[in-house]
């Protein structure tokens, strides 16, 4: 560098000195004493104190800064306005934090005049902040200082950030500010500044050239918002044109009953585009014309699709704590075919679907189905007293059948069977007097002396005579 150039980069119309002062009171009002433990790099870089500085470009290589401690320890955090800067700190959702990280050109003084080898050139400050957090973890937010004639040519630190859920983290725009006791203090930076190359820094202006010495240290701090997209989706269900809101309701075959869905923006983020999508369960369908939607745009209520039990409804967009209500009717079915006699517990499911995740929440509905007797015997329902009878004590007459019944004792029978039977009898009796009668017959007349071609029946006086002994007239009559 020209001398003219060289002498140009000291007068900084007075700005040095006067800026000085600001900068190292504010330093040494926001940091903590610096540690000895560091997470930065590289490793085993050389080290300097400010009573002994660089022969050459270095960054943040001083071990007892005066107003800031070990430089190596350049990156710092805090809540945003709130107590000192410190290494570590816990996340809240929806506030917001500062990074702070330093910066200095540790080539003695002396090196900026002449040919300026202590002047750093194409110095730059990249940032790199993770986007999300999650229970468990510990995000590193680091900050990268280059120059292309330092040595070694990047060197780097970090701070931590933990979270007890998860959390998204974002750039607060235009937050990123320069400090210094040049021209540049207060240039916003651009969002370069987090980009793999990173921003230009400056002192006189911000073109990448940093003259060495504490008079042109300085900081960059930014802001990060802590996000967390969160969402709750309630279901309840009420008898139809009540508002007693309930998780469970009772309901007969036929009955009709409203469901409620509340959805509620919990987080620090937008949700857009936001969808409602209900399952009815088996036995119950949906009145058609009955979704209402109910939020910021529409306060009285609007009449929207029928789509909420098919694909589901779009009910827009929605910023932290914003809310949306979405009511429909359903039927329960008017027949029994399908439901088991007694209670019948009918779920009701709905889902909140967001960029964020999707969310599900259910509500029920017991039908109560009349069961059919059950018989002990034909016509005789269970726990009819005549499904256990008291055993009978038979009377005269009377006898006990095989269901334990006093009957009367049987008569004779006279069925069919019978009445042949007793004709076969009589008639059996019949052929046999009259087998008899003949059989008689004809031994009277053999006895009397008839041949068997004797066919003409003789009087019975005849036969009777022809049967008594023959008397012995002859005898008689010659004893005469």
């Amino acid at each position: 560098m020209k001398k003219t150039q060289t002498a140009k980069l000291w007068n900084m119309k007075g700005l040095g000195v006067a800026l000085t002062a600001v900068l190292v009171s504010f330093v040494s009002f926001l940091l903590l004493v610096a540690t000895t433990a560091f997470a930065g790099g590289p490793a085993n870089r050389p080290t300097f104190t400010s009573q002994n500085p660089a022969d050459y470009v270095v960054f943040n290589a001083i071990t007892n800064n005066p107003k800031h401690g070990d430089e190596r320890n350049s990156v710092l955090i805090r809540e945003a306005g709130v107590g000192q800067y410190v290494n570590e700190i816990k996340l809240q959702p929806g506030k917001e934090y500062e990074v702070y990280s330093y910066f200095h050109n540790n080539a003695k003084s002396s090196l900026n005049t002449g040919e300026g080898t202590g002047i750093a050139r194409n110095t730059r400050m990249s940032a790199d902040v993770p986007t999300v957090v999650k229970p468990g973890e510990r995000g590193r937010v680091t900050t990268t200082i280059s120059a292309s004639n330092a040595n070694p040519a990047r060197v780097w630190d970090e701070a931590y950030i933990t979270s007890d859920s998860t959390v998204a983290i974002r750039y607060v725009p235009a937050s990123a500010v320069v400090t210094s006791s040049g021209a540049v203090n207060g240039a916003k930076l651009s969002t370069s500044l987090f980009s793999k190359e990173g921003t230009f820094l400056g002192y006189n202006e911000l073109n990448g050239i940093l003259p060495g010495c504490a008079d042109y240290a300085g900081y960059v701090v930014y802001r990060i918002k802590v996000d967390q997209p969160a969402f709750d989706v309630k279901k309840e269900v009420a008898p139809s044109g009540s508002t007693d809101w309930k998780k469970q309701v009772n309901s007969k075959l036929s009955g009709k009953v409203d469901f409620k869905i509340t959805y509620k923006n919990t987080g620090t983020t937008d949700q857009n585009n936001v969808t409602i999508k209900d399952v009815l369960p088996k036995g119950m369908t949906y009145v058609a014309g009955s979704t209402t939607l109910v939020n910021a745009t529409n306060p009285n209520g609007r009449t929207v699709g029928d789509n909420v039990t098919k694909d589901g409804i779009n009910i827009g967009n929605y910023g932290p704590g914003a809310t949306a209500t979405v009511t429909f009717s359903a039927q329960v079915s008017s027949a029994a075919e399908g439901f088991a006699c007694g209670e019948n517990t009918l779920t009701n499911k709905v889902s909140a679907i967001t960029g964020n995740g999707t969310k599900d929440d259910t509500a029920k509905v017991i039908v109560d189905v009349a069961c059919k007797p059950k018989e002990c015997k034909p016509g005789i329902p269970e726990g009819d007293k005549r499904c256990n009878p008291e055993p009978c004590v038979p009377k005269d007459g009377e006898t006990v059948d095989k269901n334990g019944n006093c009957v009367p004792a049987a008569l004779p029978t006279t069925g069919p069977a019978q009445i042949i039977a007793g004709i076969l009898g009589v008639a059996l009796v019949s052929l046999g007097v009259a087998y008899w009668i003949r059989s008689r017959n004809e031994y009277k007349k053999a006895l009397a002396g008839f041949t068997e071609d004797f066919t003409a029946e003789p009087p019975e006086q005849l036969l009777e005579a022809k049967s008594e002994p023959a008397k012995d007239t002859h005898s008689k009559k010659f004893h005469k």
